[in-house]
């Protein structure tokens, strides 16, 4: 078990490492949510005549989505990494050493996930600018939702780019995925009335139940039930994880 943890602890830390020495991809990835926050929230609130919740402006009410934006899309698109190891070779190596795939899995997306927690808090930090109520317990809620959700669509990512030998041809197949998982979590409105086919759709998105949790950790609204929440997006990293590690043995370094 020791042995285990050693082997995932060293392919996380080259995960990070990688992301520490790439500063431009943590600024790119970062002005994309802050652009959204501050020129959608500021634009749309500023001609929405009313308030999405007692108490709460169009930007603060965004703001869990826009958290869960940076998360979505950094955690899916995580995936490529893979195209490039099997393209400079570094999976070829690891897949023939004494490690079973579901431990480079694992390593791997703990280190796709510690990425998406980086960004995530610095908006947290953000957040405080805005007027975010934030307390000890809500940012400990908020950073749980965070793991869980960057836990589950680094899997997906992953999984997806098992899949595929051609970077182009990832980004067009994820482009099918990040933006519907985006557009459909309720992130930009309040899932109230909506109409049938529209909530439907927006109950399979596993996105949906990470921006209820963490809107109703930051701001008190959302969901009527968070416990709920937690629990689905749960049960949907825990199935996407598993995905993940299929896809993994079955794939091909080559």
């Amino acid at each position: 078990m020791i042995e285990r943890l050693e082997k995932i602890y060293a392919i996380w830390l080259r995960e990070f490492k990688v992301f520490l020495r790439e500063k431009s991809r943590l600024v790119a990835s970062t002005f994309t949510p802050i652009l959204w926050l501050f020129v959608i929230g500021s634009g749309i609130g500023s001609a929405a005549s009313v308030s999405p919740a007692p108490g709460v402006d169009y930007q603060q009410f965004i703001f869990p989505g826009i958290v869960s934006m940076s998360i979505i899309f950094t955690s899916v698109f995580y995936g490529s990494y893979i195209i490039w190891d099997r393209k400079f070779d570094f999976l070829k190596s690891v897949m023939v050493a004494p490690v079973s795939r579901g431990t480079v899995f694992v390593g791997k997306t703990l280190g796709g996930m510690t990425n998406s927690l980086v960004q995530a808090m610095i908006l947290l930090a953000i957040g405080a600018t805005l007027g975010i109520p934030f307390t000890a317990v809500s940012v400990l809620q908020a950073v749980s939702v965070i793991l869980l959700l960057s836990f589950g669509l680094t899997s997906l990512g992953l999984a997806l780019g098992s899949y595929m030998y051609s970077l182009e041809g990832f980004q067009m197949i994820v482009s099918f995925v990040v933006f519907p998982l985006f557009f459909l979590s309720g992130a930009l409105f309040p899932l109230d009335n909506l109409p049938s086919w529209l909530y439907a759709l927006t109950a399979a998105d596993p996105a949906t139940y990470g921006v209820n949790a963490m809107r109703s950790s930051l701001l008190g609204i959302g969901s009527a039930n968070p416990a709920l929440d937690f629990a689905i997006l749960a049960a949907y990293t825990g199935a996407l994880g598993l995905f993940g590690i299929y896809s993994f043995k079955r794939m091909k370094a080559v």
